[in-house]
């Protein structure tokens, strides 16, 4: 399958993506419930989060080959949209962990709490928003585009608050304040049905006088067909835990199902890859 080649960018892309949708998910409960023990639960299960995205920035150093080079990628923040990726994810990967320390430590005013959460969570959208713009290069046609911008985001949602509502569940099954998320991620995946199926008709539009975009992932269809089959399975798993509370096993299908439905997709999307022109400055 093209696209294997960037696997740590895979993992990455859609940890990161997950982390911070599921981190949304976290501070909506949290915003919204006062019950103590819930809270607390809330704050143990967040290094989970934390946990996730710390494998993803590793993958990605390993993509740069040395821990050096990222912070060399620093020196453009600002200019490169890649130094304020990595810039804006660290930021969000340290305010997030500010947070969870001092809230596991109980040392957290209310309002300070609160505060620190909504910075974290700011961070984690402009975080998102970076990454989308890293991948909008001009010399790159199959990137270049909408669906880049609908992939990422959707991601979001689909792994990101399938992962929070799985870890949210688990301490209390009646919990209100996550039982639309099962239906949100039933019309996130009709939403990205219809985007895939609008690229790949866009796909075969894309020709230069070396190669078509098509030639790049032959496989498209079936792999995109598979992602669905399995991001169907997931909101099953999801519906099923509604009914089943107790039911972990449903709720570890349903993140592992989902995260295995969004590399596929991610692996495609750089399968995707192929330039045209030349860039400035090159």
């Amino acid at each position: 399958m093209n696209g294997l080649h960037e696997l740590p960018l895979v993992i990455f892309t859609v940890l990161a993506q997950s982390v911070v949708g599921a981190f949304l998910l976290f501070a909506l409960v949290l915003f919204t419930t006062e019950d103590k023990h819930y809270r607390a639960y809330v704050h143990k299960a967040m290094f989970v989060l934390l946990a996730l995205l710390g494998i993803g920035f590793i993958a990605s150093i390993t993509h740069l080959g040395s821990p050096l080079r990222a912070f060399n990628a620093l020196n453009r923040v600002g200019e490169s949209m890649l130094s304020n990726e990595i810039a804006t994810g660290a930021l969000f990967f340290a305010l997030a962990g500010i947070y969870w320390l001092f809230a596991i430590l109980d040392k957290l005013p209310k309002a300070f709490g609160r505060f620190l959460l909504v910075c974290a969570s700011a961070m984690g959208l402009i975080f998102m928003y970076m990454m989308n713009k890293v991948y909008h290069i001009s010399t790159v046609p199959t990137w270049h585009t909408s669906f880049t911008t609908w992939g990422f985001y959707l991601t979001i949602i689909l792994a990101g608050f399938t992962l929070g509502y799985g870890l949210l569940h688990s301490e209390r099954p009646d919990a209100k304040v996550v039982s639309w998320v099962p239906t949100l991620v039933s019309i996130t995946t009709l939403l990205a049905a219809i985007v895939i199926i609008y690229q790949g008709f866009a796909l075969s539009t894309v020709v230069t006088s070396a190669q078509k975009a098509t030639a790049l992932v032959p496989d498209f269809a079936t792999l995109s067909a598979l992602r669905f089959v399995l991001l169907g399975l997931a909101i099953t798993c999801l519906f099923y835990v509604l009914h089943k509370p107790a039911s972990w096993m449903s709720k570890l299908c349903a993140v592992l199902l989902v995260f295995a439905a969004e590399m596929i997709g991610r692996t495609l999307f750089y399968g995707l890859h192929m330039t045209v022109g030349m860039a400035a400055g090159a």
